[in-house]
């Protein structure tokens, strides 16, 4: 194998090193943006929860509250 085709390969494999490197971070990046947008999703779900919840003894309250003072 001649030099040139020796280095012609090294630097082959150095660009493939190197979009492997860029493959990796982006991958990194795109795991903690789903981890925030995860974080996210989970405080609005508790959120609705809590909203769910403050509905339901609203209307509980409505319906009890009139028949205990008679109403």
């Amino acid at each position: 194998m001649g030099d040139e085709q020796v280095i012609k390969l090294l630097e082959e494999i150095r660009d493939l090193q190197k979009l492997h490197v860029e493959n990796y971070k982006d991958a990194i990046k795109n795991q903690q943006l789903a981890i925030e947008m995860q974080k996210k999703a989970s405080r609005w779900q508790r959120i609705g929860l809590l909203v769910l919840i403050i509905i339901v003894f609203a209307g509980m309250a409505t319906a009890i509250l009139p028949s205990l003072f008679g109403r």
